[in-house]
Parts: C-alpha cells; sequence; structure tokens
C-alpha cells in the first residue's frame, strides 16, 4: 500500500448531483449501499471481522471551489476504511473553523476511530440529503486505488452528505474503492 502523508489531498473537484438527477445510477444491490441514509460505518462493519480507519492525513487547508466556496480554510480529515485488511472506502471530512473550534476535542481526538460513530452516536449532528457522482478511471481517487492495487478500470462511485450541528454543517464525503464495488455487488448472490 503506497500511501504516503505527502499525497495528502486525496480529494479533487467533482460535480456531485442529486440521486434523482442521474439516469444511470449503479444496480442494486450497491445502488442501496450508495444511497443509503444509515451509518455507513455500521454498514461495514457488519460485512467483516475486523474493521479499521487508516489515517490518510487531517490539517487546516482550503476546500476545493465545489465544497465549501465561501469558505477560505477548513479541516480536512481523509482515511481509508478497511475491512478484514482491504480499503473498501476513502473518506473525506470539512469541518469549517467555527464548529471546529465548539467540538474540537470530539474532532482532533478522533485519531483512528471512524467519524460516523461520533456523527450517529449522539442526537447532535442532522444527517442531510445525500448527493452523488461517479469518478473516472482517471482521477486522484482511481489512482489512490490503484497505489492499493485495486483495479480502477471502471467508474467509482461516491457520495457526499452534510451534516447539520447548530447552525454550522460539516461535509462528508465516502468514495466506494474498486474491492468493495465489488464485493457488495456479490451481495445479493450469496
Amino acid at each position: 500500500m503506497i500511501v504516503t502523508r505527502l499525497s495528502f489531498p486525496y480529494g479533487e473537484s467533482i460535480k456531485w448531483e442529486s440521486p434523482d438527477n442521474i439516469t444511470q445510477l449503479p444496480a442494486s444491490p450497491f445502488k442501496e449501499w450508495l444511497l443509503s441514509t444509515a451509518s455507513l460505518t455500521e454498514k461495514l462493519k457488519a460485512q467483516c471481522e475486523i474493521f479499521e480507519v487508516k489515517l490518510l492525513g487531517e490539517d487546516t487547508l482550503s476546500p476545493l471551489a465545489d465544497e465549501y466556496p465561501e469558505q477560505t480554510k477548513v479541516w480536512i480529515r481523509e482515511v481509508l476504511l478497511i475491512l478484514d485488511g482491504i480499503p473498501w472506502v476513502f473518506a473525506r471530512t470539512l469541518i469549517p473553523g467555527r464548529l471546529l473550534e465548539k467540538k474540537q476535542q470530539a474532532f482532533l481526538g478522533l485519531g483512528v476511530r471512524p467519524l460516523g460513530e461520533l456523527l450517529y452516536s449522539k442526537n447532535e449532528f442532522t444527517p442531510g440529503i445525500i448527493e452523488v457522482a461517479h469518478f473516472t478511471p482517471c482521477s486522484k481517487i482511481a489512482q489512490l486505488a490503484a497505489s492499493l492495487n485495486q483495479n480502477p478500470d471502471q467508474a467509482l462511485w461516491g457520495r457526499r452528505r452534510y451534516f447539520k450541528h447548530a447552525q454550522e454543517q460539516l461535509i462528508v464525503s465516502e468514495i466506494f474503492l474498486p474491492a468493495a464495488q465489488q464485493a457488495i455487488s456479490t451481495l445479493a448472490t450469496r
């Protein structure tokens, strides 16, 4: 696995859209995973014996143009969600400064714990709508997948969701890597 701090951040500008506006979403059962409103962390944990979070990087940086146009700096955290030694999901979280100040200990103390545990453990965060996007085989995320010895020969699908806390909101993007897309598509045949 060739994943280094020097590669951070991996996130890239992409057009996120409502699933209602996309004519060709992936087939089931992967479509249900992509559009699920439940905690992805819990869904992933149910598919493995060993669930891990690998921190790729976290820092205060400028967001991409499509992420927070009104913010000049946000805290960005990028991780891999790994099931039984296999990376399944690349996740990117963006937290604006005021929210980070309010919840600094909770966010900066995550380490290798999944953010989903924080977002779904209390009623502090209200999940918003899900937007989806697909990433071409030449995207930075596809290059990350290739460095993980996964073949990104087909478009990778991801989802983005806003979570509201009081008057602030954070953004969580989750991109399913080839191993996940392949494994999930075979779940129905078991």
